[in-house]
């Protein structure tokens, strides 16, 4: 594996590659890597010539700033599993390289509703920062394949509109890979290593509400069945900020159901102080 850390470094040796007709698959990240990560560089290798991953945790999407500082560095950790993994090629960039001028004043995208809906709302300005970041290393890598986790199912949606505005939906094919989860149904997440081995077990809670909500779900009014699901994660003793039923396409929440519309049910929960996101497709 090679490791770049700077951009004119990267771009000069993937254009290279491409005059060989290398075929390339990108796995952006933030570090702090687990095998869902790890399942993506897996498939990239799978479907393209050269699979580069990039490790960078972007300072422009934490609303929060203490979340920031708190966000796990375990570079050399990282390093080893994308090795066992088969990754190609490395980049990992300096906030000065990713923002030479400065994280102010960057472009602001038409995200729509997607500003205001669920982590929209509870996270102002992180899918600006999202978006900023992964517009740059878009231009940087320029890859024919980009592979994210279904996990995070509004910032593949928000990732999807940003390649639409910036026109790299014409030249990358984007892939949405299913959620891994642990043994007891917990969606893999760098967060989960803050939780402490009480909280952990605890937060088996959320996919198995997620899943009640799916074996549960009926034509009408949906008011009963999120409550009762709310209800079930207050008595774990969850915080939530939101669980919805919502539109598959939309985000829109979904009070009454058809039989028909595709739906998805979204939540996003403290416990212990770690806030945990997960998602489920329902139909």
């Amino acid at each position: 594996m090679i490791l770049f850390k700077k951009t004119n470094d990267l771009i000069k040796h993937l254009d290279n590659q491409r005059i060989f007709g290398k075929k390339i698959g990108f796995v952006p990240t933030m570090g702090a890597l687990h095998e869902g990560h790890l399942s993506l560089v897996r498939l990239s290798k799978a479907a393209t010539d050269l699979t580069i991953c990039s490790i960078f945790v972007n300072p422009t999407q934490f609303n929060d700033p203490a979340d920031f500082e708190k966000y796990p560095i375990t570079t050399d950790k990282d390093i080893a599993l994308l090795l066992t993994a088969g990754c190609d090629l490395l980049f990992l960039p300096a906030v000065s390289e990713m923002y030479p001028e400065g994280i102010m004043g960057k472009p602001e995208y038409d995200l729509g509703d997607m500003e205001t809906l669920l982590e929209g709302k509870f996270r102002p300005g992180h899918f600006q920062g999202v978006c900023q970041v992964v517009h740059q290393l878009l231009a940087q890598v320029n890859p024919h394949d980009l592979f994210l986790g279904q996990k995070d199912y509004q910032q593949c949606m928000v990732i999807d509109r940003l390649m639409q505005q910036t026109g790299f939906k014409e030249t990358v094919k984007l892939h949405i890979c299913p959620t891994l989860r642990e043994t007891d149904g917990l969606a893999m997440s760098s967060r989960n290593r803050r939780l402490n081995d009480s909280d952990r077990k605890k937060a088996a809670s959320i996919f198995r509400t997620l899943s009640y909500l799916k074996q549960q779900l009926h034509t009408g009014s949906l008011d009963a069945l999120l409550q009762t699901a709310s209800d079930q994660l207050e008595q774990e003793g969850f915080r939530t900020d939101y669980l919805v039923v919502a539109d598959a396409a939309s985000l829109q929440p979904v009070s009454t159901w058809d039989g028909s519309q595709k739906l998805v049910a979204l939540v996003a929960t403290f416990l212990g102080g770690v806030r945990l996101i997960d998602n489920l497709p329902l139909n």
